[in-house]
Formats: structure tokens, sequence, C-alpha cells
């Protein structure tokens, strides 16, 4: 999608209500099932469970609002998680790295009575 395209869309959205937020969404996603040309990238496990209580709540006939505060505190429960995650990475990176560092570093110890005398 060219830039231009993308702005002015989001240009047009920020002036709907959610209500009809929602209404475009479930506007898209028909049109996406129908025409899509290529496959949309898969969500991650955040996103997918964020999308599957949204659509629940949805189902349920709750109000707008009360989703759009859902959604906005799942959101930033999200970013904590994202960051959690990515410092518990971090960590495993570098543990791997100063094993491959102290690995390196020993020299090779035969157990007794393995060597050619």
């Amino acid at each position: 999608m060219n830039e231009l395209l993308r702005d002015r869309i989001l240009r047009n959205l920020d002036a709907l209500s959610d209500e009809r937020l929602y209404q475009v969404l479930d506007y898209v996603e028909f049109l996406q099932s129908k025409y899509a040309e290529r496959q949309n990238p898969s969500p991650n496990v955040f996103q997918r469970f964020a999308e599957t209580v949204e659509d629940r709540l949805r189902a349920g006939r709750i109000s707008t609002s009360t989703i759009a505060e859902t959604m906005n505190l799942m959101n930033r429960a999200m970013g904590v998680l994202n960051g959690v995650a990515a410092a518990g990475k971090s960590v495993a990176t570098d543990l791997v790295d100063a094993q491959k560092g102290i690995t390196r570093e020993q020299p090779r110890i035969d157990p007794p009575g393995t060597k050619d005398s």
C-alpha cells in the first residue's frame, strides 16, 4: 500500500467513533476474505489473544466504550509482557554467549585413563 493512501485512510478513520470503526473492521475483514491477494502476516501470541478477547466481547454485545477501555488496558499489559519477553531473550542470549566464551577458553581435559600412553 502506498504511503499517501495509508495516510488518507488513517486520517478518515481518526474521525470515526469506536462503533463505526468496528463496522469498518468487519467490512475490511469481509473484503480480505473475498479479495485478498496475499496472506496477512500472522499476529504474535499476545495479538491473537487480544483479538480473541475483543471478538468475544463484541459477540457478547458489550458496549464499544467498554471494549475500547478493555483493549487499551490489554494493550498496555501486552507492552509490559513484550518488554519482559525481550529482557528474558536478552538474558538468555547473554548466558549462551558467556557459555560459548567459557567453552572456547577452557582447554580440553580428557578423563583419566583415556590418553594413549
